[in-house]
């Protein structure tokens, strides 16, 4: 193995217009030093999957944007999300693949879609660090078509190569957008203005003397339109020495990590603000609140330290708290078909709350159950980001037989699934499941399994002979109890979906007899007039690409 110095490092790449990067002031206020930890340490600590203590590392290690450490420390950040094991070169493949050569191409590239053209940020990238940035951003398009609407990934491309090379550049983006485990950014215009809505809701409940504060500067019908800009705030108003630091958390924890950013920053306009003869005050009512908050962000009175730890000091702001919050607003908007900025934003596949023909002819033509109503009722169920995924039959009882064993085999490792019963008498009605079915062999701290798993997005649904869907009681009701939260069981002996009083969906190990039952989970009637039932057919859908 060889060893590489961090001296053989340098803190820019040749991209960057170095004079450009201004001066930051060290900070005085630090009275304990805390020794500097080197790549190896951090390196050492992230492959033995120790996270918490990076996470801790990272909010409080005070590297300046110069460090050398981030040359190597972000590319660590970002594979440990999903290792892609790209071999080397295939970046490279695939430039000439695009473009026909390994050549800056002499014309300006025509950027993807995903991209929002008032918002290419270089920061301090020379004109061919550009070019490289379009370069990059152009191949990732190429590479993921299914991105429809992304804008925060030319900014990530453009920091990124400050710091590394080209290549390195665009594997390291590549693990993020596929990262299984945390979100990093959401790839449709949908999940966009799920972000900001979730930004408004979490500082009206955990800021809100700073929301309040925000009113009386704007209307309520335009405040929503202030929050759109929420990741300019960090993106495009931040100074590069701030940016720079909250990349450093952003790249561990995920999009949690700008969530706080942004309420940070209206805290501290809130305190700069709210004082007597603020001038602060003065230009947001000449110039208006929008162009008030992005300068403020440009001149952000306090240094990136000081910034993360507003942020971070916010309580009740756990990862899944987030996560619980993104879900309700994404399901609120898919029951109340919220749609705003239309004009401003490109409308993508997935907020058209219907199947694609390609979706279409892959149902009909493996379903049993479905009718082609039912197909585009079901389909404006499900969560916006799904629907840009073709739909795959991973098992039928028509096909795979009647056995839970051969049930597990083909759907455990797929994730989320969609459950469709057609009963002896027709009745017709099943789940979305939004998490693998594997994860009835996980164990506790104390070794035991876990009886139920999943989260708030599963949701059951009835087609036939009523239609309805009934979601999880928690998006509308923040208090609730362990009952309200009993989404999936399962183990060798049977499949429950929905518990608390009663069982929404529970069916045989020879998936041939079930019952369905009242819940609390998801408020539910029992799904067939009956209550007991036989099963005609079972199918069992994944998405294609989705989370396999």
């Amino acid at each position: 193995m060889v060893i590489i110095n961090d001296l053989d490092y340098q803190p820019f790449q040749s991209l960057v217009n170095v004079d450009s990067i201004p001066f930051l002031i060290p900070e005085c206020t630090i009275t304990k030093k805390q020794p500097n930890k080197t790549f190896s340490e951090i390196q050492h600590l992230i492959t033995n999957g120790r996270h918490k203590e990076v996470k801790k590392l990272l909010r409080n290690h005070h590297w300046p944007a110069d460090n050398i450490i981030r040359s190597q420390l972000w590319s660590a950040l970002c594979k440990q999300h999903n290792n892609n094991n790209m071999t080397e070169g295939f970046y490279w493949d695939l430039v000439v693949q695009l473009f026909g050569t390994k050549e800056l191409p002499d014309k300006t590239s025509i950027l993807p879609p995903f991209v929002d053209s008032k918002h290419r940020h270089i920061y301090h990238l020379t004109g061919v660090g550009k070019e490289v940035a379009d370069r990059v951003v152009c191949v990732l398009g190429f590479a993921c078509p299914d991105i429809t609407y992304s804008p925060a990934i030319y900014s990530l491309v453009s920091l990124f190569l400050h710091f590394m090379p080209e290549e390195e550049c665009y594997n390291s983006l590549t693990s993020l957008v596929s990262s299984k485990r945390l979100v990093f950014m959401t790839q449709t215009k949908s999940l966009y203005e799920v972000t900001w809505r979730t930004v408004m809701r979490v500082t009206r409940k955990h800021a809100s003397s700073a929301s309040i504060h925000l009113t009386k500067f704007c209307s309520a019908t335009k405040m929503e339109h202030v929050y759109t800009d929420w990741m300019w705030w960090i993106f495009q108003g931040l100074p590069f020495h701030h940016i720079v630091r909250v990349m450093d958390c952003y790249l561990h924890e995920g999009i949690k990590v700008l969530y706080r950013i942004a309420m940070a920053i209206l805290k501290l306009f809130y305190k700069n603000s709210s004082k007597r003869n603020s001038p602060w005050a003065q230009e947001a009512l000449n110039n208006g609140l929008e162009a008030t908050l992005m300068n403020f962000c440009r001149q952000m009175p306090v240094s990136p330290n000081k910034l993360l730890k507003i942020a971070f000091n916010i309580r009740a702001l756990s990862a899944a708290y987030l996560h619980r919050i993104f879900v309700k607003t994404e399901m609120s908007m898919k029951s109340k078909a919220i749609v705003s900025n239309s004009h401003q934003l490109i409308r993508s596949r997935s907020s058209e709350n219907l199947p694609t023909s390609q979706s279409q002819v892959n149902i009909q033509l493996l379903s049993h159950t479905l009718s082609t109503r039912e197909l585009f009722t079901l389909w404006s169920w499900l969560p916006m980001r799904i629907t840009m995924y073709q739909p795959v039959l991973l098992y039928t009882t028509e096909e795979h037989g009647c056995s839970l064993t051969t049930f597990y085999f083909r759907v455990e490792q797929h994730e989320p699934t969609l459950l469709i019963i057609k009963t002896c008498s027709d009745d017709v009605f099943g789940a979305y499941c939004s998490t693998k079915w594997l994860e009835r062999n996980r164990k506790d701290d104390r070794g035991n399994r876990t009886a139920y798993f999943g989260t708030g997005e599963t949701f059951l649904f009835s087609l036939f002979p009523e239609r309805s869907k009934y979601p999880w009681v928690g998006m509308e009701n923040d208090n609730v109890c362990h009952s309200n939260e009993l989404f999936m069981a399962a183990d060798s002996k049977m499949i429950t979906i929905g518990g608390g009083d009663g069982q929404a969906i529970w069916m045989d190990e020879n998936i041939r007899f079930g019952k369905s039952d009242s819940c609390s989970t998801f408020n539910n009637p029992p799904l067939c007039p009956g209550k007991d039932f036989e099963i005609k057919v079972l199918e069992v859908y994944g998405f294609g690409g989705a989370m396999l």
